[in-house]
Formats: structure tokens, C-alpha cells, sequence
């Protein structure tokens, strides 16, 4: 019987995502073929090429968002196994929630694909040289792409560089870390080669994402986690790893390994076209750095120009994205989502550039006052100005303004009452949907008046790389190989983009800020999980408390409110900063939670599988 290649329905949606090129939909419209046939007739070798990118899921647009795991965030409902992963009770039998854009048995499929079209695309069965290379281009990108998803996630993995049959032997050992790394740096550089000089359409890969791609690893291999007598000097767990070369290198030179990541974090950029208000000489007013990150955030007004690759979602090519019904407030009909922590809210520095203190009273009295643009174009706060409310909450809200504390109010009695936020959990509005940190998740959300998040679908890309963060992975490696100069050049770029001053510091001190910025320019984009691993700052970020914030008005004397609304000239405001109720989340920090542990499913089908450290 002859081998069969499915075309999956997801392709179709898919296609539209990534583009509206006809190319894309230039396929046999068959449910079924022969694999010869697909390999022979050019739209059907495309259309599965291009099923391949199914791998890539939502990108980061999920319901259900990796910043969860952070400091960034707290999942808001429950039974999604998020709060496993948090207390470090994850093991082989439990994982607790893992995306399928990092499922061990989910990648390995899609990198089963992605073999078959380089060994049957190499074959030359496709009369068109062309198409071929730009095809075996795209499915070199994407499994270097998915191998580093499984990497960074679970360390060492074994590498399969060609399609397995029914009879081939599936007991296979884990690779490496140093050797996964030297695979998807040479599977990049095949990528690229196959691509340099060609102009993809929008959601496909490219040149330059295959150089970023290279440069991002290369900086994940350089890393203290990923250097052992770093890793072990930092962690019992890891020291105690009988298999330490799957998870790090155990020898050579960590700062050959830093200048290596520089070099090719420097290529990425020569060689990128992209980038968004790059080379300003002085700071941006408040107002245009945040709409300078709205832009990039929401891809529009020329800052979708700092995306290298992305996972399009397109509304008029259906469906679009629900973003604020996810995260949005529930006092709009919205699920809550991934509410920001308070752990993230006091990193965003003062418009100045100065930190943030709660010890200083002119920050404590009023938290939300002259902070810094990413922090209003990220962060829904209490008093901020935001949509006009749904019909049936509209009496209640007439100022159309973010409501997350208790307000007192005087009641049709005439007597003092207390209001409960239409934001909060208890809210007349959906209570169960109420943020548990008193914030809400405004970046990515379509801020039109007229968008409704509970009902509409958005038109917006996912930014797996951008150049800003193309740029932060240069810095990092600079301040590695002791370049401060040229890295403080490139910082205050990004500073001066959204109206900060030029950083001076050097050292540690400049370490530190570079860290905090790369926090706060990528936040909710997939790299803070990465990040705090990598440099082993898990246990005091990651492990923390996750906080949120108590926020109480009290009517000043005098003053008469029966429809609340924020006004600090009726009110006296405090706000007190809480630990998350430890009985919804109890946040623990084990060092097992560097790596995500192997299902015992995939332990038992491919025996030749050790586990990851501290799952044993």
C-alpha cells in the first residue's frame, strides 16, 4: 500500500493567517493524496511545507500565556495546572499546563515534517529550483525553530535529522546540549542560505529571522545555566546531575562562547532591514514614547517595521484574535486572564528615569503618577481611562475608568457605603472573572473605543522576534565581552524610543539596568520565563511571592459621590501592596523547575530517555 501524506485541515486557516499571497492557495484541494504525488506536483509540496508552520500554534496569543509562569503574571482562574508549575510540584506523572508549542510529542510531529520535506524535497521531484530551495529554506528554519523550543524548555533532546518509519528504532538517547546547539546553528545557517535575496511573504520565515534565530541560541548556550561550573556552583540540583552534558556544557571556554553570541547577534543586525525609530539622539516626550510603544505592540504606524517574524492574525481573513476578552476587565465582560503582578508593576521607573520606591511617599500616595510610558501603554491600573462600558454597566460607570479597589459612596440612604470596583472580584459583573492582583493586561488589546474585546476578533501579529529584542540580545553580549560603550550606544536607543534618559552606570549596576530593561520592553512576549533561567535569578524573581495591590477611597470631609468615579479631590486614596491569596498560589522556587520534566509517557515509549535533574 502506498505511503499516504495527509493535508491538514488546519492548513487553510493557517494560509490565510500568514498571508493573503495566492501562492499560499495554489494546492490540489484534496484531503488525501499519495506521498509521490506531493512530492511531485509544486502547490502540493508547498501546502505541506506550509502545514509545518501549524507548529507554531497561537504564538503567544494563547488563552493561557507563559508569562503566568513569571513574575509578569497570575493565571486567573483555576484548573489549568499553571499553580503546579509555580509550586514546583511539576513531575513526570503531573507536569502541570504545557503549551503545545512546547509539547515534547506536539514538536516532535511537526519536526517529523519538516524531515520529510528535506529528505523528499532534496530527492528532486519538484521541477522548480526555485520553489525548492525557498521551500527546503523554510523547513531548515523550522526545525532549527522547534528544536530550540524543545531545548530551552528541556535541555538536551534527541536530535532526528530524517523521517522514522513503523520499524525504526524509536529508543533514542537525548543529544548533547552543546551538539542540539551546533544543530540548530547549522540548521540556521542552511536557512539562511537558502533564503538570503528573497522576499518572503509576511509569516513566513526569512533571512534575517534564521541569523536572530542563530544569535538567540547562541545566547541561551552562553549563558550561566547553561555553563556547568556556573550552574552547579549555583544550584545543588544541577551539581548533583549525573548527566550533566545534556543541560550544559561541560567544557570550553564560557567567554568564547559570549563572543560567539555577539558576533552573531551583530551579523543578525547588519544585515536586518528592520527596526522602528532606532538612532534618536535625545529622549521622546512622555506622551510620544508611549504611543511609540503602542505602535510596535500593536504593529501599526510604522511599528510593525521593528518585527523580524511573526504569526499574523488577520480578522478580515478570520478569525482574528480575542486578546481583551482573554485578559481584559471583567467589569467589560472580559476573562481576566493574566493579570499583571504587582512584582512587574514597581520595576517600571518614574519618568525620569529614577526607580520606583514604595518608601517614598510621593510615590506610595500616588503609584500610578509621572511613571514611565511602558508602564501606561502595558498596564490597565486603577483610575485609568479605558473603553466605553457595556450597555447593561454603562449607569455605572459613566467615566469609563479602571475600577480594581473599594470606594466608599454615599448610599440612597444618605448613609457612607462602601463600592466595590466593577474591576474587582467582587463586582456585580462577572466576580469570578475579577483580577487577583487589581491590575489588568493592556498591551497587544486593540485600544479603538469602538473594538469590543468580548465580541470582536483582532487583526494583530505575534512577535516570536523583533528587532528591539534582536538589539537587547547585542547589548547582553556586549556587557559579556566588557564593550559597556557600545552597549550603553544601543540601551539608550531603546531608552530614548520611550522617553527615558540616557543610562551612565557602569558594572554590575549597568548589568542590572540592562536586565530590568529587557524586562520591561519584553514583557509578555515569551522571554522572561527564558530569562530568568538562563541567569539563574529564578529563585529570587520566578520563586517570589506574587503580589498585587489593595486600593481604598475614602471620602474626604465634605465630599458627596453617589456615582463613583477616581477623582483625588474627593478622595483620599491608599494603596497597600498584598500578597496573592497563598491558597489560590503559593508560589515556591525548586531547583528541578530549571528544565520541565519528560512525561513518563515519553520515559516508557523511548527507554533510551534519562530524565531531567530533580525529577528522579
Amino acid at each position: 500500500m502506498k505511503n499516504k501524506i495527509k493535508i491538514w485541515g488546519a492548513i487553510l486557516p493557517l494560509m490565510a493567517a500568514l498571508s493573503c499571497n495566492d501562492d499560499f492557495t495554489s494546492i490540489t484541494p484534496l484531503s488525501e493524496v499519495s506521498e509521490e504525488s506531493v512530492w511531485t506536483d509544486a502547490g502540493l509540496a508547498e501546502a505541506t511545507v506550509t502545514g509545518a508552520y501549524n507548529g507554531l500554534g497561537a504564538g503567544g496569543l494563547d488563552e493561557q500565556m507563559l508569562a503566568s509562569l513569571t513574575d509578569e503574571a497570575i493565571f486567573t482562574h483555576t484548573g489549568r495546572g499553571i499553580n503546579t508549575i509555580n509550586e514546583s510540584r511539576a513531575n513526570s506523572a503531573d507536569t502541570g499546563w504545557i503549551n503545545n508549542t512546547w509539547d515534547w510529542n506536539n514538536m516532535y510531529g511537526y519536526i517529523r515534517d519538516v524531515n520529510l520535506a528535506i529528505a523528499n524535497l532534496n530527492d528532486g521531484g519538484v521541477d522548480d529550483p526555485e520553489l525548492v530551495n525557498r521551500l527546503l529554506g523554510e523547513a531548515h528554519f523550522l526545525r532549527a525553530y522547534y528544536y530550540h523550543q524543545l531545548l530551552r524548555f528541556y535541555g538536551g533532546i534527541p536530535l532526528i535529522d530524517e523521517p522514522l518509519e513503523l520499524d525504526s528504532d524509536y529508543n533514542i538517547p537525548r543529544n548533547t546540549f552543546e551538539e542540539c546547539v551546533n544543530f540548530i546553528v547549522a540548521d540556521s545557517e542552511r536557512a539562511f542560505e537558502l533564503l538570503d535575496g528573497r522576499d518572503m511573504a509576511p509569516g513566513r520565515a526569512n533571512a534575517t529571522v534564521a541569523l536572530a534565530l542563530k544569535a538567540r541560541i547562541l545566547l541561551y548556550a552562553a549563558s550561566d545555566l547553561h555553563d556547568f561550573p556556573t550552574a552547579s556552583a549555583n544550584s545543588e540540583v544541577l551539581s548533583g546531575y549525573s548527566n550533566p552534558e545534556l543541560i550544559a556544557y561541560t567544557a570550553g571556554d564560557q567567554q568564547q562562547r559570549w563572543i560567539q553570541a555577539r558576533d552573531a547577534a551583530k551579523a543578525a543586525l547588519d544585515y536586518s532591514t528592520a527596526g522602528y525609530k532606532f538612532g534618536l539622539a535625545a529622549p521622546v516626550s512622555l506622551e510620544e514614547g508611549e504611543q511609540n510603544y503602542l505602535d510596535i505592540s500593536l504593529a501599526r504606524n510604522g511599528g510593525e517595521n521593528d518585527i523580524i517574524w511573526e504569526r499574523q492574525y488577520v480578522e478580515s481573513q478570520g478569525p482574528g484574535r480575542r486578546i481583551g476578552l482573554f485578559n481584559g476587565p471583567n467589569g467589560y465582560h472580559n476573562w481576566a486572564g493574566n493579570a499583571p503582578l504587582q512584582n512587574l508593576v514597581d520595576d517600571y521607573a518614574m519618568m525620569d528615569g529614577s526607580e520606583f520606591d514604595w518608601d517614598n511617599p510621593a510615590h506610595a500616595n500616588a503609584p500610578y503618577e509621572n511613571r514611565e510610558a511602558r508602564f501606561y501603554a502595558t498596564i490597565l491600573y486603577d483610575g485609568a481611562e479605558w473603553k466605553p462600558r457595556p450597555s447593561d454597566v454603562a449607569d455605572k460607570d459613566p467615566a469609563n475608568e479602571i475600577q480594581t479597589g473599594q470606594y466608599e459612596i454615599i448610599g440612597p440612604d444618605g448613609n457612607t457605603t462602601t463600592h466595590f470596583g466593577l474591576d474587582t472580584r467582587n463586582s456585580p459583573v462577572e466576580d469570578w472573572n475579577g483580577t487577583r492582583t487589581g491590575y489588568y493586561f493592556k498591551k497587544f488589546i486593540e485600544p479603538d473605543p469602538a473594538f469590543v474585546d468580548q465580541n470582536d476578533f483582532q487583526t494583530i501579529p505575534w512577535p516570536f522576534f523583533r528587532q528591539t529584542s534582536l538589539v537587547l540580545n547585542y547589548v547582553e553580549t556586549l556587557l559579556e565581552t566588557r564593550d559597556e560603550a557600545e552597549a550603553l550606544n544601543w540601551l539608550n536607543q531603546i531608552r530614548y524610543r520611550i522617553g527615558l534618559p540616557a543610562v551612565m552606570a557602569s558594572g554590575e549596576e549597568l548589568m542590572e539596568i540592562y536586565r530590568n530593561e529587557r524586562r520591561l520592553e519584553l514583557a509578555y512576549e515569551n522571554h522572561r520565563y527564558h530569562d530568568a533561567r538562563r541567569w539563574m535569578i529564578a529563585p529570587s524573581t520566578l520563586g517570589a511571592p506574587a503580589k498585587g495591590i489593595q486600593i481604598t477611597g475614602t471620602l474626604k470631609p465634605g465630599a458627596t459621590v453617589t456615582t463613583y468615579e477616581y477623582d483625588p479631590e474627593k478622595y483620599e486614596y491608599t494603596y497597600i501592596p498584598t500578597v496573592v491569596d497563598p491558597g489560590f498560589e503559593n508560589r515556591l522556587w525548586l531547583d528541578k523547575s530549571y528544565y520541565v520534566p519528560i512525561r513518563i509517557a515519553e520515559l516508557n515509549a523511548n527507554t533510551a530517555l534519562v530524565q531531567n535533574p530533580g525529577y528522579d
